[in-house]
Order: structure tokens, then sequence, then C-alpha cells
């Protein structure tokens, strides 16, 4: 028996997301020029959308609804998810995107729900995520193109996750400079996304320095550092957290060589070094957790999960240097590994949810 009385909801939004996650992998197949059995003519222009909106930002709305305990807060990432769905089947893109939008900002309202019953720097940090994604969300709504919304959706994630990793560095009872570190890492990051929209060139690399500054703080104080020596589940995690890291610094540096939003295998790398170096490797270590809190199944851990990240891991490397070298058929060879691994994840994930319910 579940002690929540809004479970019912929960499996049918985490549905939708994974059906967009799916629909996205099927998009970014098409995208690398790869004849897809399931391939629908307009998915490749949604693979961003679809992968960062319609999974990533309806399964983190969910998450945050489950957190809050309140019938609202559902809303967010079911409307995200039909959303997501209707851009996928081709139903109606201005509802898709209105819907996409709406969602993201009844979660910004949902983080300054928490904020009113206990003010904290990472969650306020995790609200200004959620209030940037919803700002992408409505330049991309009014017309402008996916390239020049990306970033606003990049700060919704980098910012997400860094503030998420700061509320557990209490642990470490961290000192006055080192917040002061963080906060201008925050601000250099969030004022380059800013600067995107005026001056793009400009803008990324100001982002790229947010990045790097990210990246290193979070490296030098992220309690990973010290549970990477322990065994189980929890090196696992700290593994995907501190490889993810090296991948936004990386990210970082790539962004100084970038053209424009858009342009390029240089933007290329960039941007997969983002998303999938540092996104999914937080997405890694983090399902086994997230899952049993949001659908009360169990993942029980097992060392099967480090192939999935090995995968990412060594295609993401094929992808960023092909970029860097320019050779395009070895981007499309490692792009598809890239989303082999992805779904080597479902697959282990779904695994360990049989073995939990059998209790192996």
């Amino acid at each position: 028996m579940t002690s929540s009385p809004f479970f019912k909801l929960r499996p049918p939004i985490m549905l939708m997301g994974m059906l967009s996650l799916i629909a996205g992998l099927i998009a970014g197949l098409q995208r690398l020029g790869l004849n897809v059995p399931f391939g629908i003519g307009h998915l490749p222009e949604y693979h961003g959308p679809l992968m960062i909106c319609g999974f990533l930002g309806t399964v983190i709305g969910l998450e945050r609804a489950v957190a809050l305990g309140r019938l609202y807060a559902y809303a967010a990432p079911a409307l995200t998810g039909v959303g997501s769905l209707l851009l996928a089947f081709g139903v109606s893109d201005e509802w898709g995107k209105i819907l996409l939008t709406c969602g993201s900002l009844i979660l910004a309202a949902v983080f300054v729900s928490i904020l009113r019953i206990q003010i904290a720097m990472a969650t306020a940090l995790m609200g200004l995520g959620a209030g940037m994604w919803a700002m992408g969300n409505a330049l991309w709504l009014s017309g402008w193109i996916v390239p020049n919304v990306t970033p606003w959706w990049a700060a919704f994630l980098v910012l997400t996750i860094a503030g998420e990793r700061l509320e557990l560095s209490r642990l470490l009872q961290l000192t006055r400079a080192a917040n002061t570190a963080f906060l201008i890492a925050v601000g250099v990051f969030v004022s380059g996304v800013a600067l995107t929209t005026v001056a793009q060139i400009a803008g990324l690399k100001l982002m790229g320095l947010g990045m790097i500054g990210l990246a290193l703080w979070l490296g030098t104080h992220d309690i990973a550092r010290h549970t990477i020596k322990m065994t189980g589940l929890t090196r696992f995690v700290a593994a995907c957290l501190l490889s993810g890291y090296v991948w936004l610094g990386a990210s970082g540096v790539l962004a100084f060589f970038v053209d424009g939003l858009g342009a390029g295998p240089m933007y290329d790398a960039m941007l997969h070094s983002l998303f999938l170096g540092f996104v999914f490797a937080m997405i890694f270590g983090h399902a086994p957790i997230i899952f049993p809190a949001v659908l009360e199944v169990a993942v029980p851990y097992t060392p099967a999960f480090y192939a999935h990240l090995v995968v990412l891991e060594i295609s993401l490397l094929a992808r960023v240097g092909s970029d860097i070298g320019g050779i395009t058929k070895a981007v499309t060879h490692s792009g598809a590994l890239n989303e082999a691994a992805l779904i080597l994840f479902l697959l282990n994930t779904i695994v360990a949810v049989v073995r939990g319910r059998l209790g192996k």
C-alpha cells in the first residue's frame, strides 16, 4: 500500500516521460541520417525538445511534485508530458509548446511554494532554473528557433543539478569562501545564458566560463569525492557524478570554439558533452534512487549498471573526437552508440525493477 493519495498519477506521468525519451531517441537517429523503422517525418526537429522538455522536464517535475506532496504540483509534469506527446505524434505543434510552457511555469510556482515553507539557497537555485526553462519555452512559443532557446533549457538542467548537489554538500560544512565561489560561477553562467539572446558568441563564451567554474567547484566540493571510495551503489553514483563534472567542464571549454548557436561540429560537441556527458550521467546515477521514491518500486543495484555508463563514456569520447576532427561518418556511428547507451540504461533499469519485484 502506498501512503500517497496521488500515487495513481505517477505511473502515467512517468510513462509519458519515457515515451518522450523513446521518441527523442528515434528523432536523434533520424538526425544522424540513419534509417529508422518507426521514424516520423517531423520528428528530427523535435529531438532536443523531446529529450530536454519532454523527458527530463517531466521527470524532474514529477520528482518535485512527489517531494511537495500537493495535487497542483502534478499539473507541471502532466502538462509537459502531454505537450511533448502532441509534438511527438504531430498532433499540434502550437498546443504542444503551449502545454510545455504552462507546465514549466507551474514547476517554477512549485519552487516558490517550497521556498515559502523553507528558504534555502539550493532551492532558490533550482527555482531559478525552472524559471529559466519557462523563459526558454516562452521564447520558443513566440517563434524563436530551438538553438536560440537551448541555452535557457541548459540553464534549467545545470542549475537543477547544481542546486541538488549544493543541498547535499551541507554535510561537508562549506566555508563562506566556497559558497561565494559557487555563487560567482552560477552568476557568470546565468549572465552568459542571458547574453546569448543579444550576442551569441560572447554569451556562449561567458556560459562556458561559468560551466568550467561550476565543474571545478563541484569536482572539488561534492561529497562524491569521498563516496567514490565506498562500494556498491554509493560508488556507482559517485562515478557517474564525477564523470559528469568532467564533461561539464569539457562543454565549457568547447563553448569557446563554437561559431554560434546551432552552427557546426564544435556546437554538436559542446551540446552533447553537456546534455549526454553531464546531464545523463546524473540521470544514470540518480535513477536507482529516484525511481524507488517516485514509483515506489525497488531498483536493486547491480554491477551491470556500469555497462551503460561505460558505453556512454566511450561513445561520447568518440563523438566529440570525431566532431573536433571533422570525421562525419564517425560522428554518425558514435552518435548511434550514444543512443545505445541510453537504451541499455532503460533495459538495465527495467531488469533491476523486475529483480526487485521477484526479491532477487
